[in-house]
């Protein structure tokens, strides 16, 4: 059964969020989603805010991701993320009040500030974290 499985490390700049095996991932590519079994060709790729799922023996894992690299070994996937938390560590009503916030931040600050790429990105994420934690609930 070893055969089918390959190890999956996901760090952020602050900690190891998860380090297993799994028999597949499937990731937020900049280019699009992708999916990944034992044996895939390498590839290093970019990694858009978005929701990353790893099959394990056990059960599903769920994470929303802000972002980052993502290497690709034939056993081995490598996740380096702007930021990661595991759905079952997603508190929703933070995740709701931040986008609500980022919303209303989003009507008054102009398109050319500044500012208004920072909001439009809490945006995004706060959106990604509620998807992933309604998947990771509905499972």
């Amino acid at each position: 059964m070893a055969e089918n499985f390959m190890q999956l490390d996901v760090v952020t700049p602050e900690k190891a969020v998860l380090s297993r095996m799994v028999e597949e991932v499937i990731a937020p590519g900049s280019a699009g989603e992708f999916g990944v079994l034992i044996g895939h060709t390498p590839f290093l790729t970019t990694l858009k805010p978005g929701q990353l799922i790893a099959k394990a023996e056990d059960r599903d894992i769920y994470m929303a991701i802000g972002g980052g690299f993502a290497e690709i070994l034939k056993d081995r996937v490598i996740i380096l993320a702007e930021s990661a938390v595991m759905a079952e560590d997603i508190d929703a009503e933070v995740a709701k009040h931040e986008l609500e916030q980022a919303e209303q931040k989003l009507k008054t600050v102009p398109k050319d500030d500044p500012e208004y790429f920072k909001w439009e990105d809490k945006q995004r994420r706060a959106e990604v974290t509620l998807r992933v934690h309604e998947n990771w609930q509905k499972k």
